[in-house]
């Protein structure tokens, strides 16, 4: 499948992707705070180890994630198959999550980099790798769009449930002088 194909015609398709991506960053922003959140909370609150503590402010994300994505970024695209789409999300919800925290494992383990600040930075850089993998995965194979014929369809049906309310509205009577 072309680039042309996957993201429509010209123009319009660019700013469709423009739009998905910039939905798709307000929800993963606030998945972000979410997480950050959390794991600075459990660092400082309990002697959790930092990674296991951010595995679980990862887990937390996620879920806060899903919502934002169904129901705000994604809540046009098919929704026939939600159980595949929860086991697809959450699979590669997972290798970003190893990304993320395989990047917080090496530095904290590998090379000794423990420090709050140190932590928080190799969270970001955990965070930004494994946000690009998320977006590519979830728009590729968790929230696919629906094929074109169905989209046609699915419009063409509202435009004609449209006629005819608008049929069934009554007309307003003509004044006679």
């Amino acid at each position: 499948m072309g680039a042309c194909t996957a993201m429509g015609h010209g123009s319009a398709g660019l700013r469709r992707l423009a739009h998905e991506v910039a939905k798709f960053g307000a929800v993963g922003a606030l998945g972000t705070v979410v997480n950050f959140g959390v794991s600075n909370l459990l660092w400082h609150l309990t002697s959790l180890q930092a990674v296991r503590a951010n595995v679980i402010a990862t887990v937390v994300a996620i879920g806060v994630n899903y919502l934002g994505f169904r129901y705000f970024t994604y809540r046009d695209r098919d929704k026939s198959a939600r159980t595949k789409e929860l086991s697809l999300f959450l699979a590669f919800s997972a290798v970003g999550l190893v990304i993320e925290n395989g990047i917080l494992y090496a530095a904290i383990y590998g090379f000794g980099w423990d420090s709050s600040l140190q932590r928080n930075i190799f969270k970001v850089v955990g965070i930004g790798l494994g946000t690009l993998f998320r977006f590519w995965s979830y728009r590729s194979w968790v929230f696919k769009a629906l094929p074109a014929h169905e989209a046609v369809a699915d419009a063409e049906s509202i435009l004609e449930e449209a006629e005819i309310a608008e049929a069934r509205r009554p007309k307003p009577k003509a004044r006679v002088s």
